[in-house]
């Protein structure tokens, strides 16, 4: 226990710190509901112009895209730690391996709690606003008790399968002499195969497929369709295992690659 309490204290720290920036959150959410207001309108029109082509009941779409607004800080590839892009650079990750702990357990804790603590701003003004909205653009309930109990379970197993992703643009960044470029890249290409920006049952059939056994499916696609129930049966059932695969699978690969880097690190020339 005492071995993980240490990283309690990292993600406790980096938690409260987030806490702390409210003006940045209420600017956000200001700007997150414009935007998602922006994208219900645009999926209505292509709604009433051709109904029956239209791959999801449009209230599960609008839940989608409110749950997507209000956890867009948890599941963000570009939600990153420059901290550490900027201990690798200038060679402070010496002091890092240094200190008696993983150096991928503690940034894996500190990215947690960022996540946690900027959604937890965000989400439930934002969320509360999706509620009270007119119409068909309003946030409707979970479609059961059950579903909505998945959603929670699979929210924190995207957040990981998150986490543990993004975890390897940190430790790439011990083989480049820059990061921006890795950053640009996975961000780019994460945002659209997760369904952060297009969700996956819009995709063509064969290529919505292929997606969904990636895991960037686990990221937004899982968790945010289960909650209308748009995502159930056998299918919501293979989503969830592939979350937990790639979870454990991303966990592991991340690891190893760390250890290989700390091994392998040059600070200073030296």
């Amino acid at each position: 226990m005492r071995e993980y309490g240490k990283y309690f204290s990292f993600f406790r720290l980096r938690f409260n710190m987030g806490l702390q920036y409210r003006a940045a959150a209420l600017s956000g959410v200001v700007t997150q509901i414009l935007w998602g207001l922006i994208e219900c309108l645009t999926f209505r029109a292509f709604q009433q112009a051709d109904p029956s082509a239209y791959p999801m009941a449009f209230s599960a779409t609008v839940s989608y895209i409110w749950l997507r607004e209000a956890f867009f800080s948890a599941f963000s590839t570009w939600q990153t730690d420059g901290e550490v892009f900027d201990s690798i650079m200038d060679g402070g990750i010496a002091y890092e391996l240094c200190r008696p702990v993983s150096i991928y357990n503690m940034w894996f804790a500190r990215t947690v709690a960022s996540r946690i603590s900027m959604a937890a701003l965000r989400s439930i003004p934002l969320l509360m606003v999706a509620f009270l909205l007119p119409g068909p653009f309003r946030m409707t309930l979970p479609a059961g008790p059950q579903y909505f109990v998945l959603f929670v379970i699979t929210l924190f197993l995207g957040l990981g399968v998150t986490v543990a992703f993004c975890m390897f643009t940190y430790i790439l960044a011990f083989f480049t002499i820059s990061p921006q470029g890795l950053r640009m890249m996975f961000t780019s290409m994460v945002e659209f195969l997760s369904g952060a920006i297009i969700p996956l049952p819009f995709m063509p059939g064969g290529v919505r497929r292929f997606l969904e056994l990636l895991p960037f499916a686990g990221m937004f696609n899982v968790p945010l369709r289960i909650y209308s129930g748009d995502l159930s049966g056998a299918e919501m059932l293979r989503g969830i295992g592939l979350q937990c695969f790639w979870f454990v699978t991303l966990l592991a690969l991340g690891k190893a690659l760390c250890r290989a880097a700390e091994r392998k690190v040059v600070v200073q020339g030296g």
